[in-house]
């Protein structure tokens, strides 16, 4: 994996990770037993893999995870917080490997917040089990449990990308980066 340090990349990778921790804590709806739709908070760790690469993406994905994890992370046990903070968060840089394509951002995006999705119900399934709610089978429950947020937030995302001005900024954006 090859990382892009100059300084430019290290500014625009810092105020991209800082602004998805920011949005992370505008939280548009919680969930009763945590999990949250939030304002927009994958979108700049895809778009720093989108402009810089899915090893940049993922880096920065980490470091933001971890910060999320100091700023009001829920552990129930080591292995947990390493899955649900530094490589759920981390998985989002994998949309970078579709940033060449036709309608890449959309694309990566989406490989992203599945790459999420997976994670996190993996993980709720393995630590999360007993709130299950009684007769629910524990892996639907995470499954489902884990959907209703992402996939919200991830519907209004694309659907936002998807307008032409915003696409052309982005498009943009990318050529200046």
């Amino acid at each position: 994996m090859k990382f892009k340090t100059d300084v430019k990349t290290l500014c625009i990778t810092g105020l991209l990770i800082a602004l998805a921790v920011f949005l992370g804590m505008i939280k548009l709806f919680s969930m009763p037993q945590g999990g949250s739709v939030t304002a927009f908070s994958m979108l700049p760790l895809v778009l720093i893999a989108y402009y810089y690469g899915p090893a940049q993406g993922m880096a920065a994905g980490v470091c933001a995870g971890l910060l999320e994890l100091i700023l009001g992370g829920f552990v129930v046990h080591p292995i947990q917080i390493i899955m649900d903070y530094p490589i759920a968060y981390g998985v989002l840089g994998v949309g970078g490997l579709l940033r060449n394509q036709n309608h890449g951002l959309v694309k990566g995006y989406i490989l992203s917040i599945l790459c999420r999705f997976f994670v996190a119900s993996l993980s709720g399934y393995i630590f999360f089990a007993s709130y299950a709610p009684e007769g629910f089978n524990a892996l639907v429950w995470s499954i489902w449990y884990n959907f209703t947020y992402i996939a919200i937030e991830g519907g209004i995302t694309i659907v936002i990308l998807s307008l032409p001005k915003i696409r052309n900024v982005l498009e943009n954006l990318k050529n200046q980066a």
